[in-house]
């Protein structure tokens, strides 16, 4: 499920991933692409990697699908990601930031997910209020407290193949919604999951194994 395990390394991120890709609807059951959705683990899912995430759906087309987990923290900082990168943090404030693991694949990439803002080398834009940048460049501007607004980074991504992520959909495994951005910059780590749900008008104690697509 989302893609296969890989290095736990930390370094700097890669330009190499995301790619843009053609915003294709789908003709299946999910009812078109999931780019700048949500998905909610269902209470049922029980792979480790995925169980009780959030993640947001940077990519989907007929070729597959590129998502973020939300709300894991790493046992590190953003100041282990910078001193690889040979980057110095201007505050301990800065130097203290968390960092999310993204997903088990590439997990020695960084995505660094902001708010709209500043020219960076290699940016994806998921949407109006959401970008994803892969280059040095942003992660020095944060280093000297200059970074793009409410910036934070994750380390790996989850890739689902052709036809998978809609698989998956139809077995339950997730609930999809649109993205709501306090979700992804506002809501504390611990709290997104069971946030993502409320938003959707579930307490998630009470919830049976049913799919649900807003």
């Amino acid at each position: 499920m989302g893609g296969k395990h890989s290095s736990t390394r930390a370094s700097a991120p890669s330009a190499d991933e995301p790619r843009d890709g053609e915003k294709t609807p789908l003709a299946d059951a999910v009812g078109g692409s999931l780019t700048n959705h949500l998905l909610i683990a269902m209470p049922q899912l029980a792979d480790p990697n995925f169980a009780q995430t959030v993640a947001l759906i940077c990519e989907h087309t007929d070729k597959g699908a590129l998502g973020i987990v939300l709300n894991k923290p790493l046992p590190m900082r953003l100041s282990d990601v910078l001193s690889q990168m040979k980057l110095e943090p201007s505050s301990e404030h800065i130097a203290a930031q968390p960092v999310l693991r993204g997903g088990p694949v590439h997990t020695d990439r960084g995505f660094v997910l902001h708010r709209p803002g500043g020219q960076w080398d290699h940016t994806h834009k998921v949407s109006e209020s959401i970008q994803v940048t892969t280059s040095r460049d942003v992660l020095a501007a944060m280093a000297r407290g200059e970074g793009p607004s409410d910036a934070f980074i994750a380390l790996g991504y989850a890739g689902w193949e052709s036809g998978q992520l809609e698989r998956e959909l139809r077995d339950n495994a997730w609930a999809s919604m649109p993205v709501d951005p306090r979700v992804v910059f506002e809501l504390p780590f611990e709290e997104r999951w069971a946030g993502a749900w409320r938003l959707l008008g579930i307490d998630v104690e009470r919830l049976s194994p049913e799919a649900g697509h807003a």
